[in-house]
C-alpha cells in the first residue's frame, strides 16, 4: 500500500499527535519501542478527561485497571498490544465492569457483568486495553444518543448536534481523538448512522462474521468498530472476525486477511447506484455527496449505472418489510425488559424504563407467535429477493442517511408521544436498516457535509464479502484522505 495515503506515525511525539494516529499506527510505535503500553494509556486517559466534559462520550472510566495492564507482562502480545480502546455500553460485557444499556435502573442498581463476550475476549487477545465504556440511548433503540440515564453526548464538529446513535458515545470520542477506535454496534445502522455524522469509518460486517456469544444472539445486530482509516478497519476485523465453538451463524471468508484488501485492486467493478429511497424524501446534500462518489468511482475505472435492487421497488413488499422488522423490534424490547427484570431481581414497570421504550415493550407483548414465525418468513423472503440483485452487480452506493445530522432533542421520545424517538429515527435508518435484514455487509464512508456537519455515503456487497467494500473503501480513501480531516472539537 501507498505510505503516503496513511498517516505519519514518525513525528508523533506528544499527547496531540499521538491523537492523530490510527489503531494500526500506534501499535507499531509500541512493537518498535517508541511508545510504551503505559504511554499511549496515559495519553488517552489525559485527553477524555480533557475533552469529555464538553462531549459526555464515556460514561464509566477504567483508568487505574488499564494502567495496570498495560505496566504488566500479562499484556497479550497481539497485534494491537498495547493500544487504548473504548467499549459501547450495550452489548459487548466485560466481566467485573459496568453494563447498563442507558438503562437509570441498571445506573442506580450499580450493576456489571459477570463474564466477557466473545468479542471482548478477541479485543483482550489482540492486546487492546479497554479504559472505560462509551454512552449509548437506552437499549440502542433510537438514532441519537441521548439516554435520560447519562445524558446527551454531543458531536465533536457542533456541539449543538447528535453524534447519531446508537454508538454515539463511541464516534464521538473517535472523532474528536480520544482513542483511534471505538467499539460499536449494529442493529438498524447503528454503527453507520453515527459514523457518518461523525465524520468516520463505519463497517457493519456481515452477519456471523464476529461471534455474538456466549449469550443469546439477536439475528439483526453485527458489532465491529468505528475509526478513522481504512487500516484500522480491516486489521481490526481480521483480529476478531475468529468463530467460537457454538456460533449458530459464520459468515463464509473471502479475501481474507482483511488487511491485505487495504490498497488492494480489486478490477473494474459494477456499482449500482440508488440516491435516494420510496419511504422519505432524501437531503440535497446527502444526495450530492453519493452522486460525488458516484463520479469518483466512475473515475477509478468502476462502472456506476443508477440502478435499484427490485426488491425495493415494490411498495407493497417495503411495506410488508418494515411490519416485519418492526415486529422483531418490539420482541426484543420485550426480552430486554424481560432480561431487565432478571437482572435486578423485580417486576419492571413503566417507570424503570424511558416512554419509548415502554410502549415498544407493550406493544411487542400483544405480538402472537404465528405473527413473529410470519415476520420471519417475510424477511427471509425478501432477503432472497434482494440478493439476487448482486448477481449482476459488485455493489450498491446509496447515502448512509437521507438527513444530516440532527440538533439534540430532535429524536427523543416524550411521555406525550412515546414514538417520538422512533418516528423521527426513520430518515436516518431508510438507508441502513434493509441491510440488518438481510445480514450483508454495509460501510459508510465520510465523503460530504452540510453546513460543516458531515454525512456519509454507504456501500452494500453481497454477504460475505467485506474485502470488496475494504478495497474500494481504501481507493476511495487514498483519493480523498479523509483521515486529515478533523472536529472542531479534538485533541
Amino acid at each position: 500500500m501507498d505510505d503516503a495515503t496513511q498517516p505519519d506515525n514518525r513525528q508523533a511525539t506528544h499527547d496531540d499527535d499521538l491523537a492523530r494516529v490510527d489503531a494500526v499506527g500506534l501499535a507499531s510505535m509500541i512493537r518498535a519501542g517508541d511508545l510504551s503500553a503505559v504511554e499511549a494509556v496515559q495519553a488517552t486517559i489525559d485527553r477524555i478527561q480533557r475533552l469529555d466534559g464538553d462531549l459526555n462520550a464515556v460514561i464509566h472510566r477504567q483508568f487505574e485497571q488499564a494502567l495496570e495492564l498495560a505496566a504488566s507482562d500479562d499484556l497479550p502480545t497481539g497485534p494491537f498490544r498495547g493500544v487504548p480502546m473504548l467499549i459501547k455500553d450495550l452489548w459487548a460485557e466485560e466481566a467485573g465492569q459496568p453494563q447498563h444499556g442507558g438503562m437509570q435502573a441498571l445506573k442506580d442498581a450499580g450493576f456489571t457483568a459477570d463474564s466477557d463476550s466473545n468479542l471482548i475476549i478477541r479485543y483482550k487477545q489482540a492486546g487492546f486495553i479497554n479504559v472505560g465504556r462509551t454512552n449509548t440511548p437506552e437499549l440502542g433503540l433510537v438514532a441519537t444518543t441521548e439516554p435520560l440515564a447519562y445524558g446527551p453526548t454531543r458531536n465533536p464538529w457542533n456541539p449543538d448536534h447528535s453524534p447519531g446513535g446508537s454508538s454515539g458515545g463511541a464516534a464521538a470520542a473517535v472523532a474528536s481523538g480520544m482513542v483511534p477506535a471505538a467499539n460499536a454496534s449494529d442493529g438498524g445502522g447503528s454503527i453507520r448512522i453515527p459514523a457518518a455524522m461523525c465524520g468516520l469509518v463505519g463497517l457493519k460486517p456481515s452477519r456471523g462474521r464476529i461471534s455474538q456469544g456466549p449469550k443469546e444472539e439477536w439475528s439483526f445486530s453485527c458489532q465491529h468498530v468505528v475509526t478513522h482509516t481504512m487500516r484500522d478497519t480491516a486489521a481490526i476485523l481480521d483480529a476478531c472476525a475468529i468463530p467460537f465453538p457454538g456460533d449458530g451463524v459464520v459468515a463464509p471468508d473471502h479475501g481474507r486477511p482483511y488487511a491485505d484488501r487495504v490498497g488492494w485492486d480489486p478490477g473494474r467493478l459494477r456499482i449500482g447506484l440508488m440516491p435516494d429511497n420510496h419511504r422519505v424524501p432524501t437531503h440535497a446534500d446527502c444526495e450530492a455527496a453519493t452522486r460525488m462518489t458516484a463520479d469518483l468511482l466512475a473515475d477509478m475505472g468502476h462502472d456506476v449505472v443508477e440502478s435499484r435492487p427490485e426488491a425495493f421497488g415494490q411498495i407493497g413488499e417495503m411495506k410488508e418489510l418494515v411490519w416485519a422488522f418492526t415486529l422483531n423490534w418490539g420482541v426484543g424490547a420485550v426480552v430486554s425488559i424481560e432480561t431487565l427484570g432478571a437482572r435486578l431481581g423485580r417486576t419492571i414497570t413503566a417507570d424503570d424504563v424511558e416512554p419509548g421504550t415502554w410502549f415498544l415493550a407493550e406493544r411487542g407483548r400483544g405480538i402472537t407467535a404465528p405473527d413473529y414465525a410470519r415476520a420471519q418468513a417475510v424477511m427471509g423472503t425478501w432477503r432472497r429477493a434482494l440478493a439476487t440483485w448482486w448477481e449482476d452487480f459488485d455493489l450498491l452506493l446509496t447515502p448512509t442517511t437521507a438527513d444530516p445530522p440532527p440538533h439534540l432533542g430532535q429524536l427523543t421520545p416524550t411521555p406525550d408521544d412515546p414514538v417520538r424517538g422512533s418516528k423521527e429515527s426513520i430518515p436516518y435508518s431508510v438507508f441502513t436498516a434493509p441491510f440488518n435484514t438481510s445480514g450483508q455487509p454495509a460501510i459508510s464512508l465520510p465523503l460530504g457535509s452540510s453546513d460543516g456537519l458531515p454525512v456519509g455515503v454507504q456501500l452494500v456487497a453481497a454477504y460475505g464479502r467485506e474485502d470488496l467494500l475494504i478495497a474500494v473503501g481504501s481507493q476511495l480513501e487514498a483519493e480523498v484522505h479523509w483521515s486529515k480531516n478533523r472536529a472542531p472539537i479534538h485533541a
